[in-house]
């Protein structure tokens, strides 16, 4: 079963009016985000209503800066897989637009998230904010809200041994190559789900064939070498290294993360795989010759086999 992705900008079916939802970006969908779900999932349940988790998409980040680097660590359909793992009977996408940015907090609570999704009860972070210029908070919707029997509740911060588990923490393990720190945030590797494009074939002519996946709006991690698994649409799993970069020993330069998977041959065109990362191997480097790109690519792959085994 796949639950339903809605969007906000449509009347919430009658079947899900009533319901609770969890209000946030997501992006990522980490322990602290767990969190915010996982009260309103419970409180769901314990009310016999709906369960439904909120994303934005774009991040409004995008909208305000768009020339801003790309930073997603979740695209909507992974987020729509992890929102089905937590409980959630339905996926509600907020269209961040030039509409949705100009809509004053109190029409966000009231024509919004009363009149036209029907909620009964809201579950947020404790600094979530919304409407235009930010005007709404956690005070607005439940003073608001409840004057109309709009239950609001506010999570706070999840944190570990280094402070507030965030999605900039995430962010900033993965560029600093630190899969150990990300996976523990998340829950899960940071994994990055694309279509296989030929490419090439330079791998192929080295004898580690690859599966060429661009990286979109994903977040870059650090350029280098890792070792991965790889998730077939099929629900196989696969061991392998991949490269992820601008591979300065050809000409012309151009990014790619490229996996290689161990003791597989089957052809992997335009299907959509997900690649996971498990572990930093090294920076990316420039080689004198094919055959000391051979060699050390040869090590890698002893070094992932190692780390995956």
């Amino acid at each position: 079963m796949t639950i339903p992705r809605l969007s906000a900008k449509d009347r919430m079916p009658d079947a899900l009016r009533g319901g609770v939802a969890a209000l946030g970006n997501f992006d990522g969908f980490h322990l602290g985000h767990q969190a915010v779900a996982g009260e309103a999932i419970a409180q769901a349940k314990a009310a016999g209503k709906p369960a439904i988790i909120a994303t934005f998409d774009p991040h409004p980040v995008r909208f305000f800066a768009p020339e801003s680097p790309w930073f997603r660590l979740t695209t909507l359909d992974q987020r729509q897989r992890l929102f089905e793992d937590a409980g959630a009977d339905a996926m509600l996408v907020f269209d961040f637009d030039a509409e949705l940015a100009g809509t004053s907090a109190d029409d966000f609570i009231v024509k919004l998230l009363i009149e036209r999704l029907g909620f009964s009860a809201v579950v947020t972070g404790q600094d979530f904010t919304f409407g235009s210029r930010r005007g709404g908070n956690i005070e607005l919707l439940r003073a608001i809200g409840g004057a109309h029997g709009l239950s609001s509740t506010a999570m706070g911060p999840v944190v570990d041994h280094a402070g507030v588990i965030s999605s900039s923490r995430i962010r900033n393990a993965l560029k600093d190559g630190d899969c150990a720190t990300a996976t523990a945030l998340l829950t899960r590797p940071f994994a990055v789900q694309g279509i296989v494009q030929h490419g090439d074939k330079n791998g192929r002519l080295l004898g580690f064939p690859t599966a060429n996946i661009d990286m979109g709006h994903y977040l870059r991690p650090r350029y280098g070498i890792y070792a991965v698994k790889g998730r077939l649409p099929d629900g196989r799993v696969l061991n392998g290294a991949a490269n992820l970069g601008i591979r300065p020993t050809f000409d012309p330069p151009k990014e790619l993360l490229e996996p290689h998977f161990f003791d597989f041959a089957e052809d992997l065109y335009g299907q959509n795989i997900e690649i996971e990362f498990h572990a930093f191997i090294r920076g990316e480097a420039k080689f004198d010759n094919l055959d000391a790109l051979m060699a050390q690519m040869a090590k890698d792959c002893d070094q992932a086999r190692a780390i995956l085994a």
